[in-house]
């Protein structure tokens, strides 16, 4: 009976706050370097430090504050009342503050950055890169964010107006899928880029400018980042002559040519190449002889 009672005079009360998790607790005691708040074991060396320089505004003894809750270097449960920017839920656009093997951290206002793992990225993130996410509270009961914000992005957004077919609007990747990319511009129009319609890789959170393809009825918008067929042929001549100028004048291609041979070593498809050569031709800038493409 002595020793039960002993086992059970020993027995501590686990503190049942977390890193990375907001919390109200009320301020135990205040000391020169800051406050102490409650840690609710009944312990007052499991008290948790809000230092004077993680205080927005005074504190004093009594006073129930919000707090996010953190591991110091020394891995101590220490507060902040620098809150996230995010409620719990709401989508924003931020910058990846670092990547590690297990996943990555972001930036939402607080003292440290909330954990962005792996499972819910929609791709690989780097260092410095903003992108959309979530604010969302795991299973645990901490702050975590996700890339996959496509249902409230759609929630948040409205129809475009005021634009027309060959506008151009510029926004930022949010989501991508096996088909292309979708962006969201600052007037929330979502507008969707088929793979077709972008000549490099999109990352998320990218920037960009693109063309309206297509208006549709439920006010989304179809965008191309490619140049319209005039001025794409534009610079496709462009690039033929400037090939020639530093071959002795000589396009060593013709329509016959290899569509894979064009690609590789004038950037253009097989389509593309004969179009541009019918209009040099036409403009009498080449001359075609036995098969021999050359300068004029």
């Amino acid at each position: 009976m002595k020793n039960n009672m002993n086992e059970d005079s020993k027995t501590t009360v686990q503190s049942p706050w977390k890193e990375n998790s907001i919390a109200e607790l009320p301020v135990a005691r205040i000391t020169s370097f800051g406050a102490f708040l409650d840690g609710g074991t009944g312990n007052s060396s499991d008290d948790i430090l809000l230092h004077n320089g993680q205080q927005t505004s005074p504190v004093n003894e009594g006073d129930i504050v919000k707090v996010f809750l953190y591991h110091d270097p020394r891995h101590r449960l220490t507060a902040s009342m620098r809150l996230p920017k995010l409620n719990i839920g709401e989508v924003g656009y931020t910058e990846v503050m670092l990547t590690t093997r297990f996943g990555a951290f972001v930036d939402v206002g607080t003292e440290r950055g909330i954990f962005l793992p792996f499972s819910e990225m929609i791709e690989p993130v780097q260092k410095g890169q903003k992108i959309w996410i979530k604010l969302y509270q795991d299973k645990t009961g901490r702050l975590a964010v996700t890339t996959y914000v496509d249902d409230e992005m759609k929630a948040l957004s409205r129809p475009c107006s005021g634009i027309k077919e060959g506008d151009t609007i510029k926004g930022t990747i949010y989501n991508k899928t096996d088909q292309g990319a979708f962006m969201i511009t600052r007037e929330r129009w979502i507008g969707f880029l088929h793979k077709s319609d972008f000549p490099n890789i999109l990352k998320l959170g990218q920037e960009l400018s693109g063309r309206v393809t297509f208006i549709r009825k439920d006010g989304n918008v179809n965008i191309s980042l490619r140049p319209t067929k005039e001025k794409a042929m534009d610079g496709d001549m462009e690039t033929l002559i400037s090939f020639m100028e530093k071959h002795e004048g000589i396009l060593p291609y013709n329509d016959k040519s290899d569509p894979i041979l064009i690609k590789m070593n004038l950037g253009m498809s097989k389509a593309a190449f004969k179009r541009a050569l019918g209009h040099l031709l036409k403009e009498q800038k080449i001359i075609i002889n036995e098969g021999e493409i050359k300068l004029k």
